[in-house]
């Protein structure tokens, strides 16, 4: 099977590089589609060239979801992962995620930071984290243990049915509320983490955790 790799980026200059060579360097059949979401630190012009990639530039920045969704128009594997552009998660992860996928256990994958125990990370994002999971577990009557992660595989016609309407960082929630109602099964795997700081450049805020939790309880009433 072809796996479709989306990298949303904005801003990435310093990592962006690194990012998609480690996605190149998996031995799974993958084409890689690239969001620029109109990056002004040179991130747009240092993806020009790079090579093997299908590079789609946003003319403004609408953010990480919109730029999910441009890239859904664009790919043409028979799975969708999505990678972000700086080195908090491992693409060598790819095989372990797409394992359930291919072999019919699963509808959708998910990457857990937390099933090998707590990460380091932020003490505030770790809270975020598991007050999200709880949430999602709660209202959809699943166990969710990392709701957020950005390690999400699909069946690429599944997530293309999703009529997704996220612009910002909600693609997490939206996409776990539309797949459990939906009846999809959800298997999570444990992966390896290595978070980074605001400080170097990690853009998710307290007010896009707000809105995730809202974007659940949302979606749980309505489709």
């Amino acid at each position: 099977m072809k796996l479709s790799v989306i990298i949303p980026a904005y801003n990435e200059l310093d990592t962006i590089e690194e990012s998609i060579a480690r996605v190149k360097r998996v031995r799974l059949e993958t084409e890689i589609v690239v969001v620029d979401d109109c990056s002004t630190d040179g991130t747009r012009e240092l993806l020009q060239k790079i090579p093997d990639i299908k590079l789609v530039p946003h003319a403004c920045n609408m953010g990480k979801g919109m730029a999910i969704r441009t890239a859904l128009e664009q790919v043409t594997g028979d799975i969708v992962i999505i990678q972000d552009a700086d080195l908090e998660y491992d693409p060598e992860d790819f095989h372990a995620m797409v394992e359930p996928i291919i072999s019919g256990k699963a509808d959708v994958v998910y990457g857990s930071r937390f099933l090998q125990g707590r990460p380091k990370m932020n003490p505030a994002n770790y809270l975020a984290n598991r007050i999200l999971a709880i949430s999602a577990s709660v209202l959809f009557g699943a166990r969710i243990t990392d709701e957020a992660t950005c390690y999400k595989a699909f069946r690429a016609d599944l997530i293309k049915g999703m009529n997704l309407t996220c612009r910002r960082f909600e693609f997490c929630p939206e996409v776990t509320a539309k797949a459990l109602r939906s009846g999809f099964k959800i298997v999570e795997i444990p992966i390896r983490y290595t978070a980074r700081t605001v400080e170097h450049g990690k853009k998710i805020s307290a007010w896009d955790g707000f809105v995730a939790l809202w974007t659940l309880i949302k979606y749980r009433f309505v489709k």
